[in-house]
């Protein structure tokens, strides 16, 4: 049992968890409230969302610095589309679904094709994404964000499917936990029970001798960028049914957060190894310390210090969990 525990790659992001779940709970008063453990769990959920397919992408070996913006892209899409052809805000839903997905075919088709880094890729798509966000929406609406569409048919259904929210006492459980645990127990399932799970290993471990054994490399990196572009479809219908509207230049930079979550919880940067319950637990960490430095009454200019440190840390962690696993 020991060993199987070692060899868990989220071992090191569950040890990391409990030590600031600990830390905080000491600093901050307010901490363990069950309003601020909601709003934890909240700020971990709306991360956790995109660090799971990012991990998935990682343990096949690959990046996606396009997913940030691509999240703002979908609700661009779906406000856009819903207010200017004044339809059913479920058709620029549907749309935007649309949109997203074939975005992220674009990322993995041109990575196979061309044999160019994903790194190369994805940035290209991050810049070109960047730009249309910003460039269409002053085109369309005059200004940096879209118009209220709150009052177009099919938004409160959208919206309880998306930015829906439920109050037990002190306890506000909004429904982007529901979707970061749904997702994370299909992102398990995947990895853990089926033949796409053991192509994903594989292909990070190695391409050359995964494409040798049978392995449908292409099809399995396709797969995942659009895994990656269908939860960015999911976050950026929770930002506009949030918020009703949406400003252009949103979503640059989460890129990096996803991926140091997906890190933190145990993915390695070469890929072959990882998992979602760990990009998970990654998230959750983010979660507890961006509110737990809040609630310590810190300088909120000290959290990309800790950040960046958390990554260190978990890094040498998991680093040393490793070596432990492939010497027992």
């Amino acid at each position: 049992m020991l060993r199987r525990l070692l060899g868990r790659p989220e071992l090191g992001a569950v040890v990391g968890a409990a030590a600031v779940f600990l830390f905080f709970s000491l600093a901050a008063d307010s901490f363990l409230r069950a309003s601020s453990l909601s709003t934890v769990l909240y700020s971990a959920s709306t991360l956790g969302i995109m660090a799971v397919p990012v991990a998935l992408l990682m343990i096949g070996g690959e990046f996606d610095l396009s997913a940030g913006v691509m999240v703002t892209t979908s609700a661009l899409v779906s406000s856009m589309f819903s207010y200017q052809m004044t339809a059913n805000v479920w058709v620029g839903v549907l749309v935007s679904l649309l949109v997203t997905l074939a975005l992220g075919f674009f990322n993995g088709y041109m990575l196979t094709r061309t044999k160019l880094p994903s790194f190369i890729i994805t940035l290209g798509t991050f810049l070109m994404l960047t730009g249309l966000n910003l460039g269409f929406t002053k085109l369309i609406t005059g200004t940096v964000s879209t118009k209220s569409i709150a009052d177009m048919e099919g938004f409160p259904s959208a919206q309880a499917l998306f930015a829906s929210q439920w109050t037990l006492g002190p306890v506000t459980l909004k429904v982007t936990v529901l979707w970061w645990a749904a997702l994370v127990a299909l992102a398990t399932w995947i990895l853990l029970r089926t033949r796409a799970g053991n192509w994903i290993f594989a292909v990070g471990g190695g391409a050359d001798a995964a494409r040798a054994v049978g392995v449908p490399v292409v099809r399995t990196r396709i797969g995942l960028y659009m895994g990656v572009a269908l939860c960015a479809w999911i976050s950026g219908q929770h930002i506009l049914f949030s918020y009703d509207v949406v400003q252009s230049g949103e979503g640059v930079g989460n890129e990096f957060l996803y991926i140091i979550a997906a890190v933190i919880g145990g993915c390695l940067m070469t890929g072959g190894y990882g998992s979602a319950i760990g990009a998970a637990v990654g998230a959750l960490i983010f979660g507890m310390t961006s509110n737990g430095i809040v609630y310590a009454q810190w300088n909120p200019d000290w959290f990309k210090f800790f950040l960046g440190a958390m990554l260190l840390l978990a890094a040498l962690l998991n680093a040393w969990v490793r070596k432990r696993a492939e010497a027992k």
